[in-house]
């Protein structure tokens, strides 16, 4: 029998529960279900940007082989919520809510769906949908952001509330930073980025009964996507069923409800069976979000010694015309460093373009860019090291709330990252290091991110084989979640971790939040932890009305072994788990965690800083990241591989969006340009070095009982700029809008 001390799990690098499963294809994913009778959809887009469908010619596509529907705003069923007048309340980050497919005959954007058509196999659907031809009422339309830059309007949701985060934010003398003794002045722009995780959008929509649906989805949020198609439909919420077992990938894309999900259950509905749909690569540019193009101003002042007297932060980002999209890109700006004088303006620019939606990092890494950016433009100025002046200006409490911190470890992380980048290197005059035709340079950049918890429910059984099965509506895109549970259940219980099964993706399973706002572990983590003892403690009381012992044991005395209730303090005391599930061992427990008040006194983050180390060819302009090391303050870390998986992530993700991604649009036909993978690049391999990651694994005891503090964000947050200072020490050459790419260094 193994002391329940051995059994320690928590910080251990354990290997993924489901990794065979993925490797081998045993995984089945959203498109890869096979119901009896399926059909298939393929959606047809708008071929202008802006106006009116005055007629949809569907004669051809209906008469192909195969084909059972065509389906239109001509003919598509009436949905019951699309009539729901007033905003809906759960989409707080929007006015107007989501588009309303086929619900009128109105063009948004370009290659917004027209039509979804049916047919017994894909391939007959995608034939019978080149046929289909819209005729349009063409309107002007507008799709770019600088242009249209003096029409930007302060978010409806902040105009009402004078608290919302949205607001101007002002701390001391407005726009201080203009009388300063020493002051810059800049601008900064990050372009339209896409969030193309592997895995395609797809759903595969079946109506049981009229009034049952299920729903087999790719979504980071089992119960919110079963709340809103229910709220679409009119139906009671158990009678919708949301299956994501396995996500491959969102990045925050997933977080929506975006209308190819209600084309495929309309088209469901109209010909009476399963339908799947899944969007292509390029309807990926078009249909499902993406981080929005986001324009920004920057002015900072400072005295001659490196306190910072006054920031002013100004951002101008895009939306839709049919919703209002939000995020928190002044947000570092306010609580990050030391400054009496802070002010801050956010404002929408309502393009023709689909909605944006929160993508890795949402808002923090878009203005971490100006920020960072502008950080090491006035240590320039100032002749000062870059991480001199920032510690010069680090803030021992939080100046936006006037709280402290739970725990701040930051200066922690600038010493580990430092010395493994070799940050002693580094010359303040750029270009000063070269290796042959090949320029060196340094750049570092800080991000932070909430440490947000919510409330969450795991339920917990004893199974008869003696194995304990815990089950949870969360999701998994990716960062491991099933693998973190496991082990914290696994500490918990004293048990070895092949004894224990997580099950996830089911909103028929106890419920939890979206996976998003590094959130995860913060909230369904306890809840793992609490239904783990509540098991425990019910099976010592039903061990303790046949043995004493058991009656009067402390339950940190009990532990479950092999085929056993045992008591550590004796382990020869034992009850079998086949005598305790004879007693209704093997009902499960149910337990609820939330958040205490601690969120009221403290203020609550995760840090992270990221040194790059980069070389720029003199005669081409040609950028490589040589070295990439990003630490991180992120409390306790519970599973070192799956935790420094998601950090080498977000650092190729911040080295795609540095040097690489630009969504581009034609804007005199308000057109993507870059629709595949040919023209949009990302990171691959030879473009993203060996990343080194360090943790400062401190616990933070006021966010939860396991002192966790969030990581899938800060692993993105800072990258872009200390590639962005990194180039311009290696070059001198400071580049404000990215990608940075050869053109823009010759």
């Amino acid at each position: 029998m193994k002391d329940q001390a051995q059994n320690k799990q928590i910080g251990a690098g354990m290997d993924r529960v489901d990794g065979r499963l993925k490797v081998t294809g045993g995984a089945k994913y959203s498109a890869e279900y096979e119901l009896p009778n399926m059909a298939y959809a393929v959606l047809v887009g708008s071929t202008v940007t802006k106006g009116r469908l005055t007629s949809v010619d569907t004669k051809a596509a209906e008469r192909a082989p195969g084909v059972l529907a065509v389906i239109t705003h001509f003919n598509s069923p009436k949905v019951p919520g699309f009539d729901t007048a007033g905003k809906d309340p759960s989409q707080p980050a929007t006015v107007g809510g989501p588009l309303k497919i086929f619900k009128d005959d109105k063009i948004h954007y370009n290659d917004q769906p027209i039509a979804v058509v049916v047919a017994h196999s894909w391939e007959q659907a995608r034939f019978a949908a080149r046929l289909v031809k819209g005729q349009y009422a063409k309107e002007k339309h507008k799709t770019n952001l600088e242009a249209n830059a003096s029409d930007a309007f302060l978010p409806t949701a902040a105009k009402k509330n004078p608290k919302h985060p949205m607001n101007d934010y002002q701390r001391g003398q407005t726009d201080a930073y203009k009388t300063g003794a020493i002051k810059l002045e800049s601008e900064y722009v990050i372009p339209t980025e896409v969030h193309h995780p592997m895995e395609l959008q797809a759903i595969t929509a079946h109506w049981e009964a009229p009034d049952r649906l299920t729903l087999y989805d790719k979504t980071q949020g089992t119960l919110a996507t079963r709340r809103d198609f229910a709220k679409e439909w009119g139906l009671p919420e158990e009678n919708v069923k949301v299956i994501a077992t396995f996500v491959g990938g969102a990045f925050g894309n997933a977080l929506h409800s975006w209308p190819h999900e209600s084309a495929a259950i309309i088209a469901a509905k109209v010909v009476n069976r399963p339908v799947k749909l899944v969007l292509t690569r390029e309807q990926m540019f078009t249909n499902v979000g993406y981080r929005p193009y986001t324009w920004q101003k920057l002015g900072m002042s400072a005295t001659p010694d490196g306190k910072i007297t006054g920031i002013t932060h100004e951002s101008i980002g895009q939306t839709s015309t049919y919703e209002e999209f939000t995020e928190s890109t002044l947000a570092q700006t306010r609580m990050m460093y030391q400054s009496p004088n802070v002010t801050t303006r956010y404002r929408l620019a309502s393009l023709d373009v689909c909605s944006p939606i929160w993508m890795r990092g949402p808002g923090e890494a878009t203005g971490a860019f100006a920020l960072e950016s502008a950080m090491d433009e006035m240590a320039y100025i100032l002749n000062m090291d870059p991480m001199e002046f920032r510690l010069r200006n680090y803030t021992e409490q939080d100046p936006e709330k006037n709280k402290p911190w739970s725990t701040k470890f930051l200066k922690e992380c600038y010493q580990l990252g430092a010395e493994r980048v070799g940050w002693n290197k580094r010359q303040l005059k750029p270009g000063s290091l070269r290796d042959g035709e090949w320029l060196i340079g340094y750049g570092m950049g800080v991000g932070t991110f909430g440490a947000h918890r919510g409330a969450a429910t795991v339920g917990a059984q004893l199974r008869p084989d003696g194995t304990v099965l815990l089950q949870c509506a969360t999701t998994d895109i990716g960062p491991g979640t099933g693998t973190v549970m496991t082990q914290i259940a696994a500490d918990t219980l004293g048990l070895d971790a092949k004894k224990i099964r997580f099950e996830l993706g089911n909103s028929s399973f106890p419920k939890a939040g979206t996976q998003g706002g590094s959130s995860t572990v913060n909230s369904v983590g306890p809840a793992t932890q609490e239904a783990c003892l509540a098991l425990k403690d019910k099976l010592r009381q039903l061990a303790g009305a046949g043995n004493p012992a058991f009656a009067s044991a402390k339950q940190e005395d009990v532990m479950l072994t092999d085929g056993y209730l045992a008591l550590s303090s004796s382990p020869t005391t034992r009850v079998a788990y086949a005598d305790l599930i004879k007693q209704g061992g093997d009902k499960a427990v149910t337990v609820e965690a939330k958040p205490g008040g601690e969120g009221q006194k403290y203020s609550m983050y995760s840090f992270s800083v990221h040194f790059a180390e980069v070389r720029v060819h003199e005669l081409t302009g040609e950028v490589r990241v040589s070295k990439l090391v990003s630490c991180a303050d992120a409390g306790t870390i519970i599973n070192e591989k799956t935790a420094g998986n998601q950090m080498k992530g977000g650092a190729v993700g911040g080295i795609g969006m540095a040097l690489m991604e630009h969504a581009v649009i034609d804007d005199r036909y308000g057109r993507y340009v870059t629709k595949d993978f040919a023209d949009y690049h990302v990171p691959v391999h030879a473009d993203s070095p060996d990343v080194q990651v360090a943790f400062v694994n401190k616990p933070d005891p006021y966010v939860n009982a396991l002192g966790t503090k969030g990581i899938g964000e800060i692993a993105i947050i800072g990258v872009a700029p200390a590639i962005a200072n990194a180039v311009f020490n290696a070059t001198g050459k400071r580049i404000r809008e990215l990608p940075i790419t050869p053109d823009k260094l010759i």
